[in-house]
């Protein structure tokens, strides 16, 4: 063949790396779209891992001092349903004692917002200003068939709820009665030659998941606890409710507690007006500097070595592929998968030079 029909170098090397690269973001591409067809069974099991990254040192500290597997299992499992019952029933109780203040509080709002609406800059006549109620209740009365959708839509968010309840709940009392035994058994299923990388990256992999949760956790109770106190101080109602709504979304790094603490500006304006809520939007920013400049760079920068950056494009990511639950679950993954990165390029020399060992795990899965 001639010279003048030959590939260029850079072209066959740009062109190899383009189809490996197509290769993989396909298989990625139908990862993401097996997860969320299967999502009524992949979240549970997400939640269900994260719970037990949390609560297995528990187990087998209770384990080791004598009480057999199953039971302390049983105890750590009731705990957790207990706290997070309870933590239930503490909103319920406030919601059910305050939400009529609040509601009083709602009503003087808009009937304020009124009177500066005619006395106000924009000088409206009660004419103008009604017929914008009604214009209002007509949009509403003329989306009936909106709202009975939406009824139904949640009904079946609902139901799916329920069912990933109980689906998590079962999956990490096993996980966490018989988890080495499940993780041997999905290890026998990789070639022997692969069964020692894949148990090494699987430890790592659970070591970088496990110190993701306790740090969340203790970031999460510090934003509660401080935008709550600062809440509580300024007489701002639902105070233990806006606490446990902040811990919740603080699951979310870096913008959870933000999202979550307006909650507690909005409330601080319908209940006190605009001076008490632009204090505690204050004391929420507070609380968000002393995460991102104190807690996330001791926390997660040494137990889970996942930069800040990084921790923003996981949560843009799960955002767009899984809204909410893909945003709870991203940042794990991301300090999952950078743990078994670190781990693989760490021993890969090892691994070219020695020869693949294996794990004994019994015998090959039938």
């Amino acid at each position: 063949m001639s010279d003048r029909y030959q590939v260029p170098p850079g072209v066959e090397i740009a062109t190899q790396w383009a189809w490996r690269l197509l290769v993989i973001a396909a298989a990625g591409a139908l990862g993401i779209w097996l997860l969320r067809y299967f999502s009524e069974l992949t979240v549970p099991l997400a939640v269900a891992l994260l719970g037990t990254a949390l609560t297995i040192n528990v187990v087998d500290w209770l384990n080791a001092r004598g009480l057999p597997r199953l039971l302390s299992t049983f105890i750590v499992v009731i705990t957790m349903l207990l706290a997070f019952f309870g933590m239930l029933a503490l909103v319920g109780q406030q919601l059910s004692t305050q939400a009529g203040d609040l509601r009083s509080n709602v009503v003087e709002g808009i009937s304020q917002v009124q009177e500066w609406a005619k006395d106000g800059p924009l000088d409206l006549s009660d004419t103008q200003i009604q017929g914008w109620v009604d214009n209002v209740k007509e949009s509403i009365a003329s989306s009936d068939t909106t709202i009975l959708s939406r009824v139904g839509e949640v009904g079946d968010t609902v139901t799916h709820l329920v069912a990933g309840f109980f689906i998590a709940l079962f999956a990490s009392f096993f996980f966490l009665y018989d988890g080495q035994r499940i993780w041997s058994w999905v290890v026998a299923l990789f070639p022997r030659t692969a069964r020692a990388r894949v148990d090494s990256s699987g430890h790592t992999a659970w070591v970088s998941l496990t110190a993701f949760v306790r740090a969340t956790v203790i970031v999460a109770f510090t934003d509660a606890v401080g935008i709550a106190l600062g809440a509580w101080l300024l007489g701002v109602p639902l105070t233990l409710a806006i606490g446990v709504l902040v811990f919740l979304g603080a699951f979310v790094p870096i913008i959870g507690a933000l999202l979550s603490g307006m909650v507690a500006v909005l409330v601080a304006l319908v209940a006190q007006g605009p001076w008490t809520a632009l204090i505690m939007l204050l004391v929420v920013v507070a609380v968000q500097q002393i995460e991102a400049h104190v807690l996330q760079p001791f926390l997660m920068g040494r137990l889970v070595a996942v930069h800040p950056l990084a921790i923003i494009l996981a949560i843009a990511a799960g955002v767009t592929v899984a809204g909410v639950v893909g945003a709870l679950i991203a940042v794990p993954l991301a300090a999952c998968l950078n743990g078994v990165v670190r781990h693989l390029v760490a021993g890969a020399r090892d691994y070219q030079d020695e020869p693949e060992g294996e794990v004994d795990l019994g015998p090959d899965p039938a």
